[in-house]
């Protein structure tokens, strides 16, 4: 006969805490948006319904006078929308964080507090070493709002200005194909007994699938050239019909830009830089009238006689044919840029409000991470760093140090 077990009258169930993750305390922001007056920038990177948003969810959005006119956003819109509406510049940068819809300039330098949150576009060509070294000084933490990736790993802002430059570039080329503008009197697509014009897109990204998407829908004849034989297969699937698609053939190029109404510039910059595919004398065998649209020439252009123009001056004329060389071409089109910006950001935002602040959110999402260059004094961008001669740091590093 077994024992029975014996319990002493000392002994108890005494319940173990349960350990909980702790939640960062949600911080409330004070954001800054200032009015752009450079690189011809007519976007706005919050807009008031994105504001409205914030500001119900206790923030406080400081909004500088006229700030939003380019995009027929006004003070007005602002202040009901729950903003602050600023006059003075240095109140405005008086904000924890500022966001910009163009890179940061010299005159703003000065401006921007210690450990301030910017986040803006960062123009390659445009930065100096002082300004960096400013930056660095005042322990910033600079993000570059086109690296920054959602949860899919794609960019979302270049993603949304890409589609926009596309669609943009084919409704610019059927203006300038009109009389009205000093073109051949072309209608893009074509009528009932009139063939449509020739569109050549040479580049199979973003920017070529929604200029490409563009000149089907109006019509008009479309031949798209990319070295990438998985970029034209994934163009032709995401448009839903075959069109003409080659590889970047120097003769096959020369001879189906010799019958071309319309060329558009589309491809991706290699290290920073667009490689020039079409040379001046391939351009000098175009149809007279013609029309080139460089959406590259932010990254130096893909046609050899491509020279960066402006919104008020748009094209120039070379061999007899029309050159669209505008870098910022969403910002023709502001409202609808400042819209889709808005859209990524806004939601960024919150969740930085949620994770306690702008430190939280870059220690929580990797995509956050990707878009941070400067990092409170520590250069975390290695082009930047290789371009201006900077100690480079590694962010997961500089952040796993501090954890």
């Amino acid at each position: 006969m077994s024992k029975r077990p014996y319990i002493s009258p000392s002994f108890s169930y005494v319940p173990l805490e349960e350990t909980l993750e702790i939640l960062p305390k949600r911080k409330q922001l004070f954001i800054g948006i200032p009015k752009e007056t450079a690189f011809q920038e007519n976007r706005i990177a919050l807009t008031p319904e994105a504001v409205s948003v914030l500001v119900n969810r206790g923030h406080e959005v400081a909004v500088e006078h006229n700030a939003g006119e380019g995009s027929f956003y006004f003070d007005s819109d602002y202040s009901e929308a729950g903003a602050r509406i600023v006059y003075d510049r240095a109140e405005l940068y008086r904000a924890t964080t500022i966001i910009k819809s163009a890179p940061i300039i010299e005159e703003e330098l000065t401006l921007l507090q210690p450990n301030q949150v910017i986040i803006s576009p960062i123009h390659l060509p445009f930065l100096k070493a002082e300004m960096i070294e400013q930056l660095m000084h005042k322990k910033i933490i600079a993000i570059a709002f086109e690296s920054i990736k959602d949860d899919a790993g794609t960019y979302p802002i270049v993603r949304s200005m890409s589609e926009i430059a596309g669609s943009s570039a084919i409704l610019t080329a059927a203006k300038y194909l009109s009389n009205v503008h000093n073109g051949k009197g072309i209608l893009l697509g074509g009528i009932s007994g009139v063939p449509p014009a020739k569109v050549l897109i040479i580049g199979a990204g973003i920017v070529g699938e929604f200029a490409a998407r563009t000149s089907t829908g109006l019509g008009a004849s479309v031949k798209i050239f990319d070295n990438s034989i998985y970029r034209l297969m994934r163009l032709q699937n995401n448009i839903g019909r075959r069109c003409f698609t080659s590889v970047i053939d120097p003769v096959t190029l020369a001879e189906e830009l010799a019958s071309a109404d319309v060329a558009v510039g589309a491809l991706k910059p290699i290290n920073g830089i667009t490689p020039v595919i079409v040379t001046e004398e391939m351009v000098s065998n175009m149809k007279a009238g013609s029309v080139i649209v460089d959406v590259s020439i932010d990254r130096g252009g893909c046609f050899e006689t491509s020279r960066v123009t402006s919104h008020e001056n748009p094209i120039f004329k070379r061999y007899d044919v029309i050159h669209y060389c505008v870098p910022n071409i969403a910002s023709g089109v502001s409202r609808t840029a400042s819209r889709a910006i808005s859209n990524v950001l806004m939601p960024i935002m919150q969740q930085v409000a949620d994770m306690g602040g702008m430190e939280g959110l870059i220690q929580a999402k990797q995509g956050i991470r990707n878009g941070v260059y400067l990092y409170k004094g520590c250069v975390t961008n290695a082009p930047i760093a290789k371009r201006f001669n900077l100690k480079y740091t590694d962010l997961d590093l500089l952040l796993a140090s501090q954890s």
